[in-house]
């Protein structure tokens, strides 16, 4: 079996850096990267962050001693703590006061008594008892009046103070989370310059150690702009030997050629020969003359 076999090559410098990229391909990429030195990376939390969390774990339930305080507020016995500590002494001058002007308006009874002419008589027995009795109903109902005065106040401080340590409890969360806010805020500022500044180093380091690989990318780019229009390409034509057949097939082609020439150089001269038997009797002479030249005596 014959083989034909054509290639096409590029220029040998073409050639040479061909081999050149694929020896270094071949031994930059048989070491395996680190990428342990580029890998992502969670920058930790910021202090501030922390302490905001501190204050957010102390910050559950933290409204309970309000409202335990505000529960010492209510009740029947609440407004006790919230007596002042002069109402007696305001009350038992005012008392004494009142017995004073009492005690005159009595010396007035027995003046009017006297003047009338029943000083120690029945009468004034019956007016002094009148004034006494309505003197201490009034002197009860004054008395009634300025410990109700009290007790209302003192109502009203045990109310306010039960309204100031359920706000307090209400408003303290807020106050809380918004501390928690501020810290978090500050300190996700800080942990985002840390991320940053991880992210930053992490691709340094991924651009070190993929340096390499650019630089071959280019340089393998390079030569492919080279070859371009000169593929590296194989051109290959078969030709198998002639069987037994095709060689007899052959043969009989090539006498059958041959035979068929010999046949049509006898049938052009047997048609000239016609053709001479036509001509003009005047030339026949000169044919016949002519014919025996060519073949002789």
């Amino acid at each position: 079996m014959a083989i034909s076999q054509q290639r096409t090559l590029p220029a040998q410098f073409i050639e040479d850096a061909g081999k050149d990229y694929a020896t270094q391909l071949k031994g930059l990429t048989s070491v395996p990267l680190d990428t342990g030195k580029f890998a992502p990376t969670v920058a930790a939390q910021d202090p501030l962050q922390a302490q905001a969390y501190q204050l957010g774990q102390a910050g559950v339930g933290a409204y309970e001693p309000y409202l335990t305080q505000a529960g010492a507020y209510s009740g029947p016995t609440a407004y006790q703590q919230f007596t002042s500590p002069y109402q007696q002494d305001i009350i038992d001058t005012t008392m004494a006061d009142f017995d004073t002007q009492a005690a005159k308006q009595m010396s007035g009874i027995g003046q009017l008594a006297a003047m009338s002419g029943n000083l120690g008589g029945g009468r004034e027995g019956v007016m002094r008892s009148e004034y006494q009795t309505q003197s201490d109903k009034n002197r009860a109902g004054i008395l009634a009046q300025l410990r109700q005065q009290m007790f209302q106040q003192a109502q009203q401080g045990a109310q306010t103070a039960y309204g100031q340590q359920m706000q307090m409890g209400q408003q303290l969360p807020a106050w809380q989370a918004a501390d928690i806010s501020q810290l978090g805020q500050l300190g996700g500022i800080q942990q985002a310059q840390a991320q940053a500044e991880l992210g930053a180093t992490q691709e340094a380091n991924r651009l070190t150690a993929m340096e390499p690989y650019d630089r071959m990318g280019i340089y393998g780019s390079g030569i492919t702009g080279l070859i371009q229009g000169m593929p590296g390409q194989y051109s290959t034509t078969v030709m198998p030997n002639p069987t037994p057949l095709q060689t007899a097939l052959g043969t009989a082609s090539v006498l059958g050629g041959i035979y068929g020439n010999i046949g049509n150089k006898a049938n052009t001269d047997l048609a000239n020969t016609t053709t001479t038997t036509g001509l003009n009797m005047l030339q026949a002479p000169n044919y016949a003359y002519g014919m025996a030249n060519r073949f002789g005596p």
